[in-house]
């Protein structure tokens, strides 16, 4: 947890130092969907481990930094840049939740194969043990 809000504030400074400089929230680069990504996991984890006082106050440093930003961006970045943010984020948010739903859909395909691997595997262990037994009463019965 702490790891990811050391990241995720790092990320914060870069973000904030491009659009001091420039305005340009793209000058931020590989840093913006990091932040983003950082912010969604620590909620993901917050959500899955309850209200958690660690994960509370590290959602509510981003909270208050992603307020920061809105009034950096909207003060002292370019026309319409707290707009472009919030699309950014909805875009990464959606191109996450389908890598995602491609993630599971693969894992379901493997399983489903790794099931009919062992399936084939159970079969012919089953028929050749069955062949075994019937050549086996098949030469008893010769020999009587």
């Amino acid at each position: 947890m702490l790891a990811e809000l050391a990241a995720a504030n790092a990320a914060y400074a870069v973000i904030k130092e491009a659009i001091s400089n420039g305005g340009d929230i793209l000058a931020a680069g590989s840093r913006l969907g990091e932040y983003f990504g950082l912010k969604s996991e620590l909620s993901k984890r917050a959500s899955q481990k309850g209200n958690g006082s660690e994960e509370f106050w590290a959602l509510e440093k981003l909270r208050q930094q992603e307020e920061e930003l809105k009034t950096l961006m909207i003060y002292q970045g370019r026309p319409g840049l707290w707009q472009d943010w919030l699309e950014f984020q909805a875009r990464q948010r959606r191109e996450r939740e389908a890598e995602e739903v491609q993630y599971r859909a693969k894992v379901a395909r493997r399983r489903e194969v790794i099931e009919a691997v062992m399936i084939a595997i159970l079969v012919a262990v089953i028929g050749l043990t069955l062949i075994g037994v019937l050549l086996m009463a098949a030469v008893a019965s010769r020999r009587m």
